[in-house]
């Protein structure tokens, strides 16, 4: 199909910086975030008239390890095949040997995400905020039951995003996805401090470091407060996670069937139920009849 190109001699056209190998999607100049090895740009798909994100990994990072970067494209290749509601769509692929860059195509959420979403809008009820976590366990459902198994290993609220008008909720932000196959073990250690389970830096785990990422996600999301916030070092929440003391944020949970929802999902890596398990849990027994839990229906 072809593809209307960005007109050069319209001056009221906003320019393309670049556009992808196939023409079909360009680049602007406006960064939408940006994060220790990534920049996320403001891209247009002229195919479909869509704006989604232009994200760009720079392997100059990583050129002591071309290990890496060889395992990192074939990740997100295999992320580019991933087909979920839940989780966010991942249109192109391609390495720019040139300027030595890695660069993939995804959608956009229209609303942000979520930490931004919840510090906007205060009043939000308990059930809204358990649509929000039965939507995310389906796409950690999703990842955990694949083929080879996927571990997120980096989920906290700055990379599950929302379209405000509908409520639906997506998981993003899967450059740090581990692909461990039948043995659900990853050995690696990698992910945002105040969200990683213990184990995690005992580098033996499975995906139930995910489980105990979305708790501390559900924590932040009831507390309005992201946990450990109160440890002013990257060692003292370490100290903290590793010796069993919660977050202080838990003292803000009033709602016991929340609270008690919470500690089962931060429990000790044998005793977390998976995904599949959280979504049986009565504790979204309300919801199960009503169809505006999922926004799709």
């Amino acid at each position: 199909m072809p593809v209307a190109s960005s007109d050069s001699t319209d001056p009221d056209a906003e320019p393309f910086v670049e556009v992808d190998p196939t023409g079909r999607f360009g680049r602007y100049s406006d960064l939408l975030g940006h994060g220790a090895v990534k920049k996320v740009y403001r891209a247009f798909d002229q195919e479909e008239g869509t704006e989604v994100a232009w994200n760009q990994v720079r392997l100059a990072n990583f050129s002591d390890n071309p290990m890496f970067i060889n395992r990192l494209h074939s990740e997100v290749q295999l992320l580019s095949s991933l087909n979920n509601q839940y989780i966010i769509v991942c249109y192109n692929v391609w390495k720019d040997d040139e300027h030595n860059m890695l660069n993939f195509i995804t959608e956009v959420c229209t609303s942000g995400n979520l930490r931004n979403y919840r510090k906007k809008h205060r009043h939000v009820s308990i059930k809204a905020l358990k649509k929000w976590s039965k939507q995310i366990l389906e796409g950690l459902d999703y990842l955990h039951t694949h083929e080879p198994c996927i571990i997120h290993r980096d989920l906290n609220c700055s990379n599950i995003f929302i379209n405000g008008n509908t409520g639906q909720v997506k998981i993003g932000d899967l450059g740090l996805a581990a692909i461990v196959g039948k043995s659900h073990i990853a050995h690696t250690i990698i992910g945002t401090p105040e969200y990683m389970a213990p184990e995690l830096y005992e580098e033996d785990y499975t995906e139930m470091v995910d489980i105990y990422s979305f708790g501390m996600c559900l924590l932040e999301m009831i507390a309005m407060e992201i946990p450990y916030s109160e440890c002013d070092s990257i060692a003292k929440i370490y100290k903290k996670v590793t010796t069993g003391i919660l977050p202080r944020a838990m003292k803000k949970v009033t709602d016991a069937e929340v609270k008690a929802f919470i500690e089962k999902c931060i429990a000790k890596p044998r005793a977390r139920p998976s995904a599949s398990d959280l979504l049986k849990d009565p504790f979204f027994s309300e919801l199960n009849n009503d169809d505006e839990s999922d926004p799709t229906s």
